[in-house]
């Protein structure tokens, strides 16, 4: 079964762009949800994740924050 990704973001936000950037330059493509000005998607990633910060990537459902470590999981299995 395909794993299923979701990356959450905030406009203008320093960590959000450091992932977006990462992605951009390894050609990675995952659905980006931005919940600036977006209140069913900050209702869910507050709802799903347990918390509202960005970014957050959903993996399968499951959260993982700070960009760090999605950067580093990004690379793990996209960029190796």
């Amino acid at each position: 079964m395909a794993t299923k990704y979701e990356l959450y973001v905030l406009d203008g936000c320093p960590w959000c762009a450091k992932v977006l950037n990462f992605m951009d330059e390894h050609g990675i493509e995952l659905p980006v949800i931005s919940i600036t000005g977006n209140p069913d998607a900050r209702a869910t990633l507050e709802r799903e994740g347990g918390k509202v910060q960005c970014p957050c990537l959903f993996i399968d459902g499951a959260p993982l924050y700070e960009s760090g470590d999605i950067v580093d999981y990004l690379a793990k299995t996209f960029a190796a």
